[in-house]
This record gives structure tokens, sequence and C-alpha cells, in this order.
């Protein structure tokens, strides 16, 4: 079987122009309970705030596009495609693009974040729905991978998590290099930088898009903690000690800026929420950034805002997506344009 990396596709960094922005409707009531509309709400306050800078498609259950239109507007495109939960970064298509301006995409197994809900068959289709909606070619991916456990740089580097990505409930009998060497055929990327832990009490055991990002190729955004007694201090200080120490693919030590987590909140079970101003969408021309009404919301914007100085950052109240297990950039799924 071909691969993308033979062909000549490599998956270019989320700053790259896009075509479009991708989400679906949140509709999996075993998840949301009484706080599904309140996240459809914010999943709609997402995609109108991301169409001020580029075309966005909500993906809906059939029975539900009506609703999805008329919730989200006009400015938000709906195509019916059956899903069973709205977290598109992880079940959508991570796009490929190649020299030639030529479009793919690879869809990864998926198997519902180590087979934590039992109901996920629609999603196991939903990157490949995709990509066949768009006529472009599919990469059936021999791997358990969801799209928040990696980002990459465009230029051949990639963060992920050992937590994650070496995590016993996605590929029992792949070894760390064999996960490697499927990373650098089906992306693209030569060096892979691990970080260790993500946040406690993350559904998704460590997804990197709650820990770190590359801002640009040598630069890359860090959650950080100030506070020894926090549960998650000595696992993102860890983290940011390796950036600091790690070399990307073109030999440059990366430059580390923090970020501060917000405080402690809670779910209805006393798990603690995994809330990150990592977790944001790079637009074209804007940064669709989550508040969450506390104190760090101010300092990490202006983190954030001076880390992409010619984009426009919006805020998005995001406490109603974190109660569903995510973020903003959970929820959404650029496609290049090429």
């Amino acid at each position: 079987m071909t691969l993308p990396r033979d062909d000549g596709y490599f998956m270019p960094a989320e700053w790259m122009p896009h075509s479009r922005c991708w989400m679906a409707w949140p509709c999996r009531e075993a998840l949301w309970g009484d706080r599904l509309e309140m996240a459809q709400d914010a999943y709609a306050e997402v995609a109108n705030a991301i169409a001020q800078f580029e075309p966005v498609t909500m993906i809906a259950n059939p029975q539900d596009v009506a609703e999805v239109s008329l919730r989200c507007g006009s400015g938000v495109g709906c195509l019916p495609i059956p899903h069973d939960d709205s977290w598109t970064r992880d079940t959508g298509p991570s796009f490929l693009a190649n020299t030639q301006g030529e479009l793919a995409g690879v869809a990864w197994r998926f198997n519902a974040w180590g087979q934590k809900y039992n109901e996920y068959e629609k999603d196991r289709q939903t990157a490949t729905a995709i990509l066949e909606h768009l006529g472009l070619p599919v990469f059936a991916a021999d791997m358990v991978l969801e799209g928040g456990a990696i980002h990459v740089d465009g230029e051949g580097s990639l963060l992920t998590s050992e937590q994650c990505l070496l995590n016993p409930n996605r590929n029992p009998d792949l070894t760390r290099s064999k996960i490697e060497e499927k990373l650098r055929a089906y992306l693209g990327v030569e060096t892979i930088i691990w970080l260790n832990e993500g946040l406690i009490d993350d559904e998704t055991d460590g997804h990197v898009d709650n820990l770190a990002c590359f801002a640009a190729p040598g630069i890359v955004l860090a959650l950080s903690s100030d506070d020894p007694s926090d549960e998650n201090y000595t696992a993102l200080q860890e983290n940011i000690d390796r950036l600091r120490g790690a070399v990307d693919a073109k030999g440059r030590s990366l430059e580390v800026i923090e970020v501060p987590q917000p405080d402690r909140m809670n779910d209805d079970h006393g798990r603690r929420l995994s809330r990150s101003y990592i977790n944001f969408y790079i637009a074209n021309g804007g940064i669709i950034m989550p508040s969450f009404e506390d104190a760090q919301d101010a300092r990490a914007y202006e983190i954030i805002a001076d880390a992409f100085p010619n984009r426009s950052v919006v805020t998005v109240a995001a406490n109603d997506i974190a109660f569903g297990g995510g973020g903003i950039h959970c929820i959404t799924q650029q496609q290049p344009l090429v």
C-alpha cells in the first residue's frame, strides 16, 4: 500500500491558510446529559467566531440538520453525516498536502479514546465520509490515533505525549519506535518530541493539545503552573523541561513560552475539568481562544496575542465545552488551502 510520505504528502501547520473548518454538532446525551443544549450553544458560538475568518461546515446527524441550520445561522454551513459524538479533531481526517498543490487525508483508526464509550461505530467512519464528500484520496491508517494527540510545525516536527500514544488502550502491539515510524510515514514528519503526562482526570489520556502547541517553527506555547501544590504542577514542569531540552527537525532549540493554567474547576462527579488555554484554534487571520471566567483569562490572552501578533484573538466562553471533556481545538479540524 502506498503511504502518504511516498507520494510527497505532509501535514501542514495549523497556521497555514485554510479553505474551511470542520465541526460536528453535539448529540451524545449520555455524555452531556442536561448540559446538551448549553454545549450546543457553545459550539454554535465557536462556529460563528471562526466564520468571521474562514468558512465553517458543521456536520450533523440527518435528523438534526434543520435545527443546526437554525441555531448556527446562515454563516455556518451544515452537512448531514451520521456521527456519535462531536470531537472533530479526533474523529475527522488529518488533512495532508503536497508540493503539487494536491490535498488528501488520513483516516486513523478510532476506538473512542481507549474504549471509554461503547457506541462509536459512526465516528469510526467520519473521517472517510468527509474525505469522500470532498473527493479526496483517503489513506486508511493501521493505527489508533486522535488528532488532539499530535501537533505539527509543518517543517518536520511533531509534538505528542507518552501517556496517550504509548497507552496500551490505543495500540498495545506497537512499540514506541513503530509508532514513530507510522507518524513519519503518514504525516511526513521527521522528529517526534515526546512529552510525558497530561492533565489529571483528562479523559483523553493526555492529549497534547491541552499541553503544548507550536506557535511558529521553533516556538512552542506550553501550559504551566507556578503552584507546587497543584496536582498538575509536576507533570507540566516536566513537559516544559523536555521542550526546553528538545531540538526540532531543523536542528533548532525550542523557544518555550509558558501559559498559566486556569484554576481548578470540577465536574458534577468531583473530577477536575481539563481546561487549558492551549486548546485554541488558529483560523485565517485569527485565534479562537477559550475563556473560563478565571483569574488567568486576561494574562493568557496577553501571552497568546503576543505570540500571534498578526492575528486577531477572539475569546469564546468554553466552560460548557470543558464539561464534555475538551476545548475549542478538540471540536475543530482545519482543511488546508492548496
